[in-house]
């Protein structure tokens, strides 16, 4: 996930503990619905849709991080 930013990642990650909770809230549903998608976790189509649609809330949350960070670099 937006590996033009690995560096500033690594940064906030050991920095700000809200970014990395909600980094890795996003790596936790990714791995989730990536279980339900090869059958390891069961869950229906709806259940992953609804999962899907919160990692990309928390993608973009975890973007505006980012674009708050590098305005605050400028």
């Amino acid at each position: 996930m937006f590996p033009e930013y690995s560096e500033l990642i690594a940064r906030l990650k050991a920095s700000d503990q809200e970014f990395m909770r909600l980094y890795e809230q996003h790596h936790a549903l990714d791995q989730k619905i990536k279980n339900m998608e090869t059958h390891i976790e069961i869950g229906t189509h709806e259940q992953i849709e609804t999962l899907k649609k919160e990692k990309l809330l928390l993608k973009d949350h975890l973007y505006a991080i980012l674009r708050k960070a590098l305005a605050a670099q400028a």
